[in-house]
């Protein structure tokens, strides 16, 4: 036995030991050995496939596959087993026949094993397996049959019903219903020996393992194998052929014959118990012989076991009980019945079966007729007994708390009894007292009382029993069986008899319970109309055949027609059945019992009596009950109808009188004795009625039960359709209308419910398409309703319109949803035009509450839908459709409408056209024709079009997309004032949009292809048009931008262009722009820039101008629509354009539109169009003729407030032309020329100086913009223009502008600014020139630094200020400061940029002041302040952050709305801080200490700090990344740029502004951040530390790391170098023989935690100076605001100057100061001990000592 990886000898060929074994053995003894487990038989039933060698001829026959998973059977885990049994099934599918046929040797003894298994899952699969086998292999099971079938049978009964399932499906799958019979008699001896040998021999362990099968399922397993061999025994005879079941009797005998077998009945196991059961049944059906044999030990074993009630169990007993006294005649021979059966029966009865009556109860009736005399005599204690047993177990639990077990109990009650009654029918007196007086009459005096028997099949099967006696009472006449007849007459007269009584005592009486009286309605009530609960309490019952006696033929079929309800009986014999009850005593008590109720009600008024009484008339409406009630009156003969006089003389006294509630009951009892009066009675009683003045709900009731049933209606509808009726309900409703003081109001209040209720009955309901009320009355009504509606306005005034609309709601509502065609009727259009009205004005007008709003928008859709499913295609004038459409359009028109009130309006259009398309298959014609008359015509379009704000064109001009002009505008005119109300062209524009949308998406195309495509063209032009001018606008309004907002939601707002085609509506665009030009030329542009699909656009545009020689000469509207399509003409016609405009232009004074041809001229220019040089020079001569000819087209050094826009247009052309010479042809320009652009730029710059005061002008502005443009222009030519062009500009040229055009633009562009500020103080103010302050600031951002810090400002100082710098720069600070708050970002940012560049240059006049001053200074720690006017302007703006910033903790994300007034301060705060870091990190190191002290001790740093962390975002990840990625782009990692003309994007420019200050903060002042850090609590230290963890350290370590790599720095004596990935820096310091070296190690929190100085090699240094030198270094690098670089190289001075022979501060230890690097120079007089002044100073005050640290001697 070597191991696995032992070296095998060298030349071992052979194999294994165990291999040889098993081919010795299969060699020498010829035997193929089993496998553990199974075993080796001398049968060919193998367990397993052997897989041995010399077993190829078995191995061949099983496949590779079958194999693996045959092996997998035998698995202990029941999954693996589970799997395995699930694969054998699936290959049996898959695989081929002659495959799967090689499995069957071995199947059968691994089916017998896994088909009991333990696990059901594996028992169901395995049936399933087997089916598939079947299906495959077919009849090659057949010699394998007598093997598999026992276990066969055995799975069929499994008690797991899916297996069972299974196996019964397999067994079909092999064997036709023909052929199992013969299958099973094939085999039933080998079913039989395996059902025997469980029943009889096996055990629990016997089945099982005992070691690998726990007792628990060893068990299971047991009971399971027993009930399905009982089970088995049942089916197997039940399958047999008569023959072979004889056979099979023999073998039976064995079994039955054993105690063991018997004993079953008694079994602990219910399973057991039932299968037991059921078998016995079974071998009474087939073996009777068997079981007469057996009768001593069957009888008792079955019917001693009567009291086995569980539900497992008790169905097969009494099945086997019923078989038992039917198959044994002398069974009760082997029980005593009076001692065993009897007193069990007695039990089980008198406890309702035990919760098992509908199992048991069925079988006592056959039960009953199977009892032989000797058991039942003497019959009447028998019976006595029994139904005394029954009714007692009505009192039981489960009959008390189920319906269906109460119900099987009364059932089985009445059938007994008409049993018992037919049995004894010859013992006349016994049968009154005992079966009727003893046990039906208490029964029913008990049902009286308890509604569950009422609400059962008692009364129902009583009254059928009665029936039954009723028709043998009638034999007697037949002369067949007299005595019989008498008997049941004498029966009945009895029962009705002692019925009546019981019923007069129940009733007469003046407390009578109510639930008695109930009761008794309901029996008397199912009495005389039994077919009305026929299907309620019908019970299914067993079919069994049992006759009773051998009465005649035709009783037999009348008996069985009553005792099987659950058949359907013939409509012959059901109406015999309702009209049998005929007996005379039946009506005799029911009238007695009216007669004792009318006594009641007369003489005690008894309300509940009166109930009774109604119940009675309501089965109960004959004539001689109404004579009765009659005859109670008065003693003569009753000469007119009876019922009328009833009613007249007593319902309407009783309903008259007051204080009455319930009148239901009363009104029951007129329609009851309508029965029996005529038409003309009917309509005159009701006519009284209506006029007796009885309240509203009483009218109601009335008319509610005359709609109840057709014939009801039509005996009432003289009465309904006539004038007392409709005169009433009129008075009605004006009475409900009349709002106001009085009474009226009042009744119309307090009994509205009533009231409205009746009205919208009368209204709503008609039968076979005809009103109910008359129609003359139902118009007035209805007009009635549309006038009180119409006057909505004026009740909410009054403040009490919400009910009554509500109320009018509700009936409108329930007549348009109910009434077929009822808006022919004019008033009904009416109606449903004012609820539309309604539901289409905003509530702020109508004053209607939200539930009165959603009630009429109810309303409305309900009569939309009544309206279309009956109307023409079209609609017609004057009609709902018709009116609504003028109304709105007429509404959008005139009415003043805000949002909120077109939101409603448009979606009251919206509902309306989604309900006409939800109802009608027409929907596509209305709602074009509904369109149309929405429409405005082309006179409406255009004024509307005109009444629209004009300030667009401020915006237009402005961003260069509009050339035209406005006649003499004025500065109130581009004041924009907010809007009150919407201008009609968007409302229009909008409900138009919407409602073609609408129509679109509910009709899908067939709505595209019905709306008129001229109407659609014009509306979605419109709404393109109204779209555009919000664009124009900003949506800065505040109305405007919520009507942009309302369109998004709706989907609108690309302009709904997509529902049309694209070549239409760009013929409809460019037809206006020629035409009008101004928005509808921007309009054009928009649609081109975003709908250009594959440049079909372009192709459209080109075909639609044709020849580009056809727009000349230029018109206003061309120009405009030139500049939007010349981008899109091909480059031949742009340069037909180019020699057209040319042409115009050197033609100038024969020209009157020399602007129209220059601006042509740059359109095509600025499309990329080549030109040729010879055009550009005659072009740049034709405008320097002008300057010669016409300057005053120039506008040189002038005032521009009073010129003409067309001026001010011509003069922006030719600075628009000459940028783009500079830009693109710079080398035509000679001296001459560049001499002309740069002194016409100065000249126009004077007049932007000039004209400040004009900037409200959008033209004066376009120039200043165009002007501050050609300076940018020239400023990046001059310094970045290629060395080719520079070579060939005139050689004085560059000179000129260095010297002479620069001091002079920028002297004049950088006081603008200023002016404009002053001129305009307020940003907010419409007229604010925002564009040409963001221009002017673009250009001041090139202005050189020599030139800036020579300023042309005015001088501007302020008192008390302390500062060392000069005028001139002071007054740059003064003047340029306080614009860092002002609310205009452009100026914001471009004076951080012209400060940022001043910056630098301010710490050297502090350091020469700094310099002058005395170092013996005893204070502390000095301080220097930085800029006082950028303090300043940091102090105001602290406070102001405060307070926006107050609501938001540290660590949260402020999100501050984009250009607000917020975003202004806190962008002004961010930028001033910006330039003081840039102050802060170009001061020297001494001036830094100096400068950070003054921070400390004005806190300004803490509260940066603070608002930093309130703004940076948690996540700062760079705009436009993923998801967060370990080298993903942050704002740390990205640089900000400022730019001035920046357009979007703002949203993020604080949050990336503020992580850029805090970055600049922790670098340059990272000692006082970490100080600030320290101090903090622990939640903000705390989200302070992971944020900069994670976003700052690594970003920061990496910069410190790399600037020491890369720094330039030399020290003499030391060197430093880097390690990147160790974030470490070591400095080693060598003089002579001294060697240091240090190690410093950045923390992960840097710069939040404190830097590690560690010792690396030192030689010839003593310990303690060693660590002295590292404490300094650690205290240097924790301290000093900078770099790791500039902590060294303090350390090193300090080294060298303790080498120098300059000892130590005693304090700090230190030769030069941490903060100020002063050497000690305060000297104690005692000690000699020289000491840092502010260390001293330090010392005195903490230790409020004046001693020496050293001596302890006063310090003098």
């Amino acid at each position: 036995m070597g191991g696995k990886n032992k070296q095998r000898t060298k030349g071992n060929v052979r194999p294994s030991s165990s291999g040889r074994a098993a081919e010795v053995l299969t060699r020498e003894g010829g035997v193929i050995p089993g496998f553990v487990g199974f075993g080796s038989t001398a049968t060919f039933e193998l367990s397993y496939v052997p897989a041995v060698h010399g077993a190829e001829d078995i191995d061949s026959l099983v496949d590779a596959d079958f194999r693996m998973v045959l092996r997998k059977l035998s698995k202990k885990d029941v999954v693996t087993r589970l799997k395995a049994v699930q694969d054998f099934g699936s290959m049996c599918q898959e695989r081929e026949a002659e495959e799967v046929k090689g499995v069957l040797p071995f199947w059968p003894r691994i089916y017998c094993k896994i088909s009991m298994d333990h696990d059901r899952r594996i028992r169901e699969a395995t049936q399933q397996s087997f089916e598939q086998l079947v299906l495959k292999v077919r009849r090659s099971l057949a010699p394998f049959l007598k093997s598999l079938m026992g276990h066969w049978i055995l799975s069929q009964c499994d008690t797991y019903s899916p297996a069972a399932s299974a196996a019964c499906q397999a067994f079909q799958a092999a064997f036709s219903p023909a052929k199992q019979p013969e299958a099973l008699g094939f085999c039933k001896d080998e079913i039989l020996n395996v059902l025997q040998d469980i029943l009889l021999n096996e055990t629990a362990d016997s089945l099982s393992d005992p070691q690998n099968v726990t007792a628990e399922e060893r068990e299971a397993k047991y009971l399971r194998m027993l009930t399905s061999s009982l089970l088995g025994v049942k089916k197997l005879l039940s399958l047999l052929l008569p023959s072979d079941r004889a056979a099979l009797e023999d073998r039976l005998t064995p079994l039955l014959s054993s105690g063991k077998f018997w004993k079953y009945s008694k079994h602990k196991s219910p399973q057991v118990r039932g299968a037991f059961f059921e078998m016995v049944c079974s071998l009474c059906e087939f073996t009777p012989g068997l079981v007469q044999a057996e009768a001593s030990r069957l009888c008792p074993a079955v019917l001693l076991s009567i009291d086995d009630t569980d539900p497992v169990v008790l169905p097969p007993v009494w099945e086997a009980v019923l078989h038992v006294v039917s198959t044994i005649p002398d069974c009760w021979t082997h029980v005593n019945a009076r001692k065993g059966f009897l007193p069990k029966l007695w039990a089980v009865l008198k406890e309702g079966g035990k919760g098992m009556a509908k199992a048991l109860h069925p079988n006592l009736m056959p039960l009953l007729s199977k009892l032989p005399g000797e058991v039942t005599e003497p019959d009447v204690d028998f019976y006595s007994s029994f139904f005394t047993a029954l009714i007692q177990g009505l009192s039981s639990e489960r009959a008390l708390t189920s319906q269906s077990e109460s119900a099987a109990i009364v059932t089985s009650f009445v059938e007994c009894l008409k049993f018992g009654v037919l049995k004894i029918a010859d013992d006349h007196d016994r049968i009154r007292s005992v079966l009727v007086s003893q046990q039906l009459l208490p029964l029913l005096e008990r049902a009286l009382s308890e509604a569950s028997l009422q609400n059962g099949p008692l009364f129902y099967l009583l009254t059928h029993m009665l029936l039954s006696w009723e028709r043998r009472a009638a034999l007697s006449g037949d002369g067949e069986a007299p005595p019989t007849g008498e008997v049941f007459q004498s029966l009945l007269a009895g029962f009705w008899e002692e019925l009546g009584v019981l019923c007069v005592r129940y009733v007469d009486d003046e407390e009578a319970d109510l639930q008695r009286l109930e009761g008794l309605a309901t029996l008397l009530q199912v009495m005389r109309s039994p077919e009305t609960t026929r299907t309620k309490h019908v019970q299914k019952k067993k079919s069994a055949r049992i006759c009773f006696s051998k009465p005649e033929k035709a009783e037999i079929t009348e008996e069985d027609g009553v005792e099987k309800p659950a058949q359907a009986a013939p409509q012959v014999v059901e109406e015999k059945i309702l009209g049998a009850l005929q007996d005379p005593h039946f009506e005799d008590t029911v009238c007695q019992l009216a007669l004792i109720c009318l006594t009641h009600v007369n003489e005690r008024n008894s309300e509940r009596h009166l109930v009774f009484l109604s119940r009675l008339m309501r089965s109960f409406h004959t004539p001689r009950l109404f004579r009765t009630l009659s005859e109670q009156n008065s003693e003569e003969e009753v000469k007119n109808n009876p019922a009328v006089q009833f009613l007249l003389e007593r319902v309407v006294v009783w309903l008259a009188e007051s204080g009455r509630r319930d009148t239901e009951h009363l009104v029951e009892m007129i329609f009851s004795s309508f029965h029996c009066c005529s038409q003309q009675e009917i309509t005159r009683i009701l006519s009284h009625v209506t006029t007796m003045g009885l309240p509203w709900g009483v009218l109601l009731q009335v008319i509610q039960r005359a709609c109840k049933d057709s014939e009801t209606l039509k005996t009432c509808r003289d009465w309904l359709k006539g004038s007392v009726l409709g005169e009433q309900l009129l008075d009605l409703t004006e009475d409900l209308c009349r709002v106001g003081e009085g009474s009226s109001h009042a009744s119309a209040s307090t009994t509205g419910g009533h009231s409205w209720t009746l009205i919208s009955l009368v209204l709503s309901q008609n039968h076979n398409n005809e009103s109910l009320i008359g129609d003359v009355y139902l118009e007035k009504i209805l007009e009635k309703l549309h006038t009180t509606l119409s006057e909505t306005k004026s009740l909410s005034d009054a403040g009490n319109a919400a009910p009554l609309v509500s109320f009018i709601c509700d009936v409108a509502s329930s007549f348009f949803s109910s009434v077929q065609d009822c808006l022919s009727l004019l008033p009904a259009e009416e109606l449903l035009l004012t609820v539309f009205q309604l539901t289409a004005q905003d509530q702020r007008q109508t004053r209607l509450t939200d539930p009165v709003v959603e009630k009429l928008r109810g309303v409305c859709v309900a009569g939309v839908q009544s309206l279309v499913q009956d109307c023409e295609c079209e609609p017609s004038e004057g009609g709902f459709l018709h009116s609504a459409a003028v109304w709105v359009k007429t509404h959008l028109l005139t009415a003043s409408l805000d949002v909120r009130s077109l939101q409603v309006l448009v979606a009251a259009v919206q509902t309306l056209i989604e309900t006409v398309y939800s109802v009608s298959a027409q929907a596509p014609p209305i709602i074009s024709s509904f369109f149309n008359l929405l429409m405005p015509n082309q006179a409406e379009w255009t004024r509307i079009r005109q009444a629209l704000p004009p300030q667009w064109i401020g915006s237009a001009v402005l961003s260069n997309n509009y050339r035209g002009v406005w006649e003499k505008p004025t500065r109130d005119m581009w004041k924009f004032r907010e809007f009150h109300c919407l201008p009609a062209h968007l409302c229009v524009c909008a409900l138009l949009g919407r409602a073609a949308q609408t129509a679109v998406s509910a009709g899908h195309e067939e709505a595209e292809s019905s709306l008129p495509e001229q109407h659609l063209t014009s509306a979605v032009s419109e709404l393109l048009y109204a779209l555009q001018w919000c664009r124009e606008f900003k949506f800065s309004p505040a109305l405007v931008s919520s009507y942009h907002a309302l369109l998004t939601e709706w989907g609108l707002s690309d302009g709904l262009h997509s529902k049309l085609p694209d070549q239409t509506l760009l013929e409809r665009l460019y037809s206006k722009s020629l035409q009008d030009g101004g928005l509808w030329s921007l309009t054009l542009q928009n649609f081109l820039s975003t709908n250009n699909r594959a440049g079909s656009c372009i192709a459209a545009i080109r075909k639609l101008y044709g020849r580009a020689d056809s727009l000349f000469p230029v018109s206003q509207s061309t120009l405009s629509t030139l500049q939007v399509i010349v981008p899109a003409m091909t480059s031949k016609d742009r340069e037909t354009l180019i020699t057209l405009a040319t042409a115009g232009l050197i033609n100038w004074q024969e020209n009157d539109d020399v602007h129209g041809c220059l601006a042509v001229l740059l359109c095509c220019l600025h499309a990329n169009t080549e030109v040729e040089e010879d055009i550009v020079k005659a072009v740049l001569a034709t405008v320097m003729e002008w300057r010669n000819s016409r300057e005053d087209w120039f506008l040189l050094s002038c005032d521009l407030a009073d010129v003409a826009c067309e001026r001010l247009n011509l003069a922006v052309e030719t600075i628009r032309f000459l940028s783009w010479l500079l830009v693109h042809h710079p080398t035509v320009l000679g001296g001459t020329q560049w001499d002309f652009v740069l002194c016409s730029v100065l000249a126009w710059l004077e007049t932007c100086s000039e004209s400040v005061g004009s900037l409200w002008n959008p033209w004066v502005q376009l120039f200043v913009c165009e002007s501050a443009a050609i300076v940018e222009k020239l400023h990046q030519f001059f310094t970045c223009a290629p060395a080719d062009v520079l070579q060939r500009l005139p050689p004085e040229l560059t000179a000129e502008w260095t010297d002479f055009f620069v001091e002079g633009i920028y002297s004049l562009l950088l006081p603008l600014p200023v002016k404009i500020t002053e001129t305009f103080p307020e940003p907010d103010d419409p007229a604010f020139p925002m564009a040409a302050l963001q221009s002017v600031g673009s250009a001041l951002t090139y202005i050189p630094l020599q030139q800036l810090l020579k300023t042309s400002l005015p001088p501007r100082f302020i008192a008390d200020q302390k500062t060392n710098l000069p005028e001139s720069l002071q007054t740059l600070l003064n003047t340029l400061c306080p614009l860092l708050l002002f609310k205009a970002r452009p100026l914001q940012v471009a004076v951080h940029h012209l400060l940022d560049k001043v910056m630098p240059q301010l710490p050297e006049c502090d350091g020469e002041e700094d310099a002058s001053k005395s170092d013996d200074d005893d204070r502390d720690e000095p301080c220097l302040s930085p800029p006082a006017s950028l303090m300043a302007v940091l102090s105001a703006c602290e406070e102001l952050c405060e307070n926006i910033l107050a609501g938001v903790q540290v660590g949260e994300f402020a999100v501050v709305q984009p250009l607000s007034v917020e975003y202004s301060c806190i962008l002004g705060y961010l930028l001033a801080w910006k330039l003081l870091l840039t102050f802060f990190k170009s001061s020297p190191s001494h001036l830094r200490a100096h400068y950070a002290q003054y921070l400390k001790r004005s806190g300004s740093l803490k509260k940066l700090l603070l608002h930093l962390f309130k703004l940076m975002p948690e996540n700062p990840a760079y705009p436009g990344q993923g998801s967060e990625t370990k080298d993903g782009k942050t704002f740390f990692t990205e640089s900000l740029t400022l730019h001035v003309d920046k357009r979007e994007g703002f949203e993020w420019e604080l949050p990336h502004l503020a992580c850029g200050v805090y970055y600049s903060t922790v670098q340059d002042l990272p000692a006082m951040v970490r100080l600030w850090w320290n101090s903090q609590e622990k939640r903000v230290s705390t989200a302070v530390e992971r944020f900069t963890i994670k976003y700052v350290s690594p970003v920061l370590s990496a910069q410190e790391i790399s600037s020491v790599h890369n720094s330039t720095q030399m020290f003499d004596s030391m060197t430093v170098k880097a390690r990147q990935a160790a974030r470490e820096v070591i400095a080693t310091y060598s003089v002579d023989d001294i060697f240091i070296e240090l190690v410093i190690q950045l923390p992960q929190n840097h710069p939040l935690g404190s830097i590690a100085v560690e010792s690396g090699r030192r030689v010839g240094v003593a310990v303690q100076q060693w660590r002295n030198w590292m404490l300094q270094l650690s205290t240097y690098l924790t301290h000093q605001n900078g770099s790791i670089m500039e902590g060294l190289a303090l350390w090193k001075n300090n080294v060298d100057k303790r080498f120098e022979g300059i000892e130590d501060c005693m304090i700090c230890f230190s030769v030069i100061h941490g903060s100020n690097y002063s050497l000690p120079k305060k000297a104690c007089r005692t000690c000699k001990k020289k000491f840092h002044s502010a260390c001293l100073y330090k010392w005195f005050t903490s230790s409020n000592k004046s001693t020496c640290p050293l001596c302890r001697e006063t310090f003098f």
